[in-house]
This record gives structure tokens, sequence and C-alpha cells, in this order.
């Protein structure tokens, strides 16, 4: 389901990174949670993902923030270069597979723009009352998007980590300062997440990926998919995914990041095992179609 929403504004939030808020063309924008993010669809036709990092109870205005990335697809070229105020965009409903799990503490450690899925979890956890700290690490304070906003709203407990001058956080002493039953949210880049994986222990640590993680898996063997509301039988060749397998057949999956990582094209399984490939954890009797495949010979989908 989309919602239709107007760009509101787009402002500087950091070098190579704009905030972009979005308005209701109609009504109040659908509901949220810390964590969550919604699929953008630009006039170029590509869909991206991004994290909402605004207030949950504003239900007029959804805002993402948008780091220009020099091998960009096209998605935050686009709207570095082309979008502008006043342009409509259809957004979908927000989906959370980063949720903020009760805890008697939190400690989130952000990398750079892996700040904005954190922004509303430190407003949300502060405002329970809970002991909660940000450690934010960046190159330098110019490239830290919302740090000024940051400070404003959350002062000493925000701890600002400049790479070319401070050096890296120490993993292991903050690990080591955390009471029982503390959780962990981190969400950076690829080296900041190997980091927290070796500092802190697997039940402790909630991360989100930018990119799937670099992972092996046995050789693609064919399936057939059986899609027991359509009544379609799609087989399923080695060389191609689930996914693109449907929409050659006619049966198109909402997709977005084609990687394992945003959860836009999930199915339900009705019979049949999959072979989970994405990095978000497919809940029970669901998969992704866009990178999972099947241990079983057929998959039967709810499709």
């Amino acid at each position: 389901m989309q919602q239709t929403t107007v760009v509101d504004r787009i402002e500087p939030a950091a070098e190579d990174v704009v905030s972009v808020t979005l308005r209701a063309a109609t009504g109040p924008l659908a509901p949220w949670e810390p964590g969550a993010h919604i699929d953008l669809t630009l006039p170029n036709w590509l869909t991206r993902q991004y994290s909402l990092c605004g207030d949950p109870a504003d239900r007029e205005h959804y805002r993402i923030a948008v780091r220009h990335d020099a091998l960009s697809r096209g998605g935050s070229e686009y709207i570095h270069r082309f979008l502008r105020e006043g342009r409509s965009l259809d957004v979908s409903l927000p989906r959370n597979h980063f949720p903020l799990l009760p805890a008697p503490e939190y400690l989130f450690l952000a990398g750079g723009i892996g700040i904005t899925p954190l922004l509303a979890m430190l407003r949300a956890a502060v405002a329970s009352g809970v002991p909660a700290s940000l450690v934010y690490v960046g190159q330098s304070r110019g490239t830290m998007p919302f740090l000024d906003e940051l400070r404003a709203r959350h002062g000493d407990r925000v701890r600002v980590v400049a790479t070319r001058h401070d050096g890296r956080p120490d993993l292991a002493a903050l690990a080591s300062a955390l009471g029982p039953g503390a959780l962990v949210y981190c969400c950076g880049p690829a080296p900041m997440l190997a980091a927290a994986e070796e500092a802190f222990p697997a039940e402790q640590l909630h991360a989100e990926r930018f990119r799937p993680q670099a992972r092996t898996f046995a050789a693609n063997t064919p399936f057939t998919a059986v899609c027991s509301r359509s009544g379609r039988t799609v087989e399923v060749p080695a060389g191609e995914s689930l996914l693109d397998a449907l929409n050659h057949a006619g049966l198109p999956v909402p997709s977005g990041c084609r990687e394992g990582v945003c959860g836009s094209c999930e199915l339900t399984v009705l019979d049949g095992e999959p072979e989970h490939r994405d990095d978000i954890g497919a809940p029970e009797g669901r998969m992704y179609a866009c990178v999972s495949r099947a241990l079983s010979a057929r998959l039967v989908l709810d499709l």
C-alpha cells in the first residue's frame, strides 16, 4: 500500500547529506515506531529504502536523511541533484525490522548516516526514563548529520568521536561498563558492525546493515514455486532469483534493495523449506524473494 506525500523541505544536514521532510498530501500519515523505514518511489522509477528519523508523534510529516553515494545506482544521485520541494512522492507504509526492545539500559552506536534509525530510538529511550547514551562516530564533525540537534536535545548523553582526531572508540571498555540486561543498538558501516560483534555478546547486540554481509552459500539449485492463490506454478532456475522468476511469470512482487536488507519482497511460505539468505532475519513462515531460495524441491507460497 502506498501513501502520497509532498516534499516539504530539503535541507543540508552534513557534508554530502540532505534531510528530506515529506508532508502528508491528504490525511495523517501511517504511524511508525523507532527503527522503522519506508520505501521511497522516485520519479526516475527507482525505489529506495530510508530510515525514518523524525518524531513518531508527528503524523503529518516523515523525515529521512540521504547521503550522496559516489557509487550511487541512481537513488541518492537523484535526490541530491534533481529532487525539489513541492514534488509529490509515493512512499510505502513503514516497516520495522529493527525494533527497540524493552531494556533497563541502552547504548546506541552510530556511524555517520547510521545515526538515522537511532535518532528516534534515543528520543524514545530518554522519554521512558531508561538510562541511555549515544556514541556517535564519524570522520569529522562536519560529516555527521543532526549533530547540533542531538547535542541540543540530549546534551551529555551524546559522545561524539571524530576519528580523524580522536581515533576509534574503545568498544571493549564500553561493553565492560554496561549493566546486566543492557541492549546495544548499532547502525553504521561494515567495519563498525564487525567491531561491535567482537565487543558485545550476540544476545546484547542489535544491528542494522547498509549492505548484506559477505557470506558463502551452497551452489544454487533449481526449484519449483507453487503459488497457491493464483494457481500458478513457476520454475525457478539456478541462475535466476525467485523474485525475478515470479516477476517474469507475471506475478509481480514489490521489491527494493534486492540484497536482502529491506524486507519489501517478503512472502509467506505455506509448505516447503526456504533457504534464508537475508540479513534481517525472516520471521517464521516467511522469506525474502530477492535473495532467498529453497532447500526443498518445492515451495508453496501464499501468492
